[in-house]
Formats: structure tokens, sequence, C-alpha cells
């Protein structure tokens, strides 16, 4: 089994915790918005990493990510963007591939809403947006989330609450 620790839309903040919330994982995959090469940096250095850019990711960040990641893991296909939309409404560039492709996991960012459902339309497609980890947005609660990846299944999928956007624990 693999153990992924997955946010998105962390604008240049990298909460502290996330070390801690993560440290057991194998990997660390981020689905975009970074902010900063700091972050990217961080991340990059703590795990394996995989990271796509977000739309408010500069030319620093794009030469290191590219804008989808897809790849196999664990016996799935994993699709990963930033702008991806949720179901049933995809982003129009999303849609006609991820109806053609189906991968077993989407991931997404950009919303800072955290969302996890099965889209029944695409067959098994499990759609995943960690929702935001960083401070800007209009999120209320900084969420990532954690889970494993076994045989061909998306296992032991945790939600992990970082605390209120603009509160900082120390």
């Amino acid at each position: 089994m693999l153990k992924i620790g997955l946010l998105s839309d962390t604008h240049g903040y990298l909460d502290p915790a996330i070390f801690d919330h993560f440290k057991d994982c194998d990997e660390v995959w981020h689905a975009g918005d970074i902010g900063t090469v700091e972050v990217f940096t961080q991340l990059e250095n703590f795990r394996p990493f995989r990271a796509v850019w977000g739309n408010i990711d500069g030319a620093d960040l794009r030469v290191r990510c590219p804008e989808h990641q897809r790849f196999e893991c664990e016996g799935l296909r994993i699709w990963m963007t930033h702008i991806g939309g949720a179901p049933p409404r995809y982003n129009p560039e999303v849609r006609p591939v991820l109806q053609r492709e189906r991968p077993d996991l989407f991931i997404c960012g950009h919303s800072h809403i955290l969302r996890v459902q099965r889209d029944a339309a695409l067959g098994r497609t499990l759609y995943v947006n960690p929702g935001a980890a960083g401070q800007h947005g209009f999120h209320r609660m900084r969420t990532c989330v954690r889970f494993g990846l076994d045989a061909g299944k998306v296992v032991n999928f945790e939600v992990i609450e970082l605390g209120r956007r603009g509160l900082i624990e120390k």
C-alpha cells in the first residue's frame, strides 16, 4: 500500500503541521496554486512529490511541474490538474477527456471547496478536491487529505482540518 498526502491551494503558505500530518506518507501530491518556489521546494525535499501548476503560479513554478499529471499508481489510473470543475459541471476542456479516459481517481483544486464523491456518470471515477490548505481565499477551514492506494482501491481516506483560515496556530 502507498500512503498519499494531498493538498492544494497553499498560495505560498505551507502550514508546518503538514509535515506532521504527512510524516507517514510515501508521497505528497499538490493540486496546484502552490504560490512560491519555496513551498514547492519544501514539499519536494520532504517526500517524493508530484504537483501541477495552478492559475496563480508563475513561470518559476510552471517550469517545475506540468498543468496535468496523468499516471498509474498501485493499479489506479490517476489524473491530477488544478482547474477541473466538479461533478457534473466539469471544466469544458477537461470534460471530454474525462468522459473518454475515465480515470479511477480525478484530483483537482482551485475551488477551495473540499469535496470527495464517486461520479456515477463516469463509472467508478472518484473525484477528489482536498480544499485549500493556505491562508488566501474565501474558505473558512483549511484542509488537506490523506489516503492509501492499495491494489486498485483508494483506502483509509481521511480529511485533515488544519484550522480556520486567518488563524495560525502555534
